[in-house]
């Protein structure tokens, strides 16, 4: 058959274009002149990081370590006095703190607690808990001398069931407040599995800007009532404070401040204690973790 001149050029002319559109159209890999990522750098870590230490350390202001020393190690403060503790093996990292009705008590004034340097916070600890259907348990509190709530009250409902029961922990933390009130949160519907050989991941966070505090298990946002408001609502890290891990100041003799007997020394263990000047975001929850499963 035989085509018009004209046909042929068009055509001719119509394929010309059509390679010069696919080689400039020809795929790039590395439009941004990014470097190579090589595999081997990312071998044996989660979530990109090879340790518990590499999240946020330049806001990580108190950690307790419980790997044969009580001192909190970023100052090196030993504890003032303490009762029926002990070091086990077999913790989240090394060794941890055992508890058997007893408690660790720090009467020093930390630099990292004071008013004006914490308005924001994390607390991230592992426990090894049960519930025991008479008394509650404070894994921690930054307490305030003579006054029965804390700065900061880590308080787990152990008294709510008894110790058979190992699919429910009630965990509700309070905080004092900028109007002298508190706030508190409570996981009313989920809950992590607790239990005597079971390393639990709890972890607190408190936004100071958006007044947003969370309750965290096993890498799960679990409390019902984070919105505690702005205004007088807002933290406020009252002057002088302590540390007490395991009890409040009623469990500690000579340091009674009422006749309140709802808590008592802790019976259990805790591991990896750490507290951060910031409210860690979601990702980073997820993997200190994932961190602690691996036992990094």
């Amino acid at each position: 058959m035989n085509f018009p001149k004209l046909y042929i050029k068009g055509c001719m002319l119509g394929m010309a274009l059509l390679a010069t559109t696919l080689t400039s159209c020809e795929y790039d890999g590395n439009p941004n002149d990014l470097e190579d990522v090589n595999p081997a750098d990312y071998a044996g870590k989660i979530d990109g990081y090879s340790s518990s230490d590499e999240i946020f350390p330049n806001n990580l202001v108190a950690y307790w370590s419980f790997d044969d020393t009580k001192n909190e190690i970023i100052s090196g403060t030993a504890p003032t006095s303490t009762l029926n503790d002990s070091f086990v093996e077999g913790g989240v990292r090394g060794k941890a703190l055992n508890l058997n009705a007893g408690w660790l008590y720090y009467a020093q004034q930390f630099a990292a607690f004071r008013t004006d340097s914490l308005k924001s916070f994390s607390i991230s600890h592992w426990v090894q808990i049960q519930n025991n259907g008479s008394k509650r348990t404070m894994t921690f509190q930054l307490a305030r001398p003579g006054i029965f709530n804390g700065n900061i009250n880590l308080a787990l409902n152990t008294n709510a069931y008894p110790a058979s029961n190992t699919d429910i922990l009630r965990i509700q933390p309070t905080f004092n407040t900028v109007g002298g009130g508190f706030q508190d949160n409570l996981n009313n519907n989920l809950s992590p599995k607790i239990g005597a050989d079971k390393w639990t991941h709890i972890v607190l966070t408190y936004d100071g800007s958006s007044g947003v505090f969370d309750i965290w298990a096993d890498g799960v946002k679990v409390g019902g009532f984070p919105n505690r408001g702005v205004g007088n609502n807002l933290f406020k890290s009252y002057e002088p404070n302590e540390v007490i891990i395991g009890a409040n100041y009623n469990s500690i003799p000579g340091k009674q401040v009422n006749a309140d007997v709802n808590f008592a020394p802790m019976t259990g263990r805790i591991d990896e204690l750490r507290v951060y000047n910031i409210a860690l975001p979601d990702a980073h929850i997820s993997s200190l973790y994932n961190l602690g499963r691996a036992n990094q």
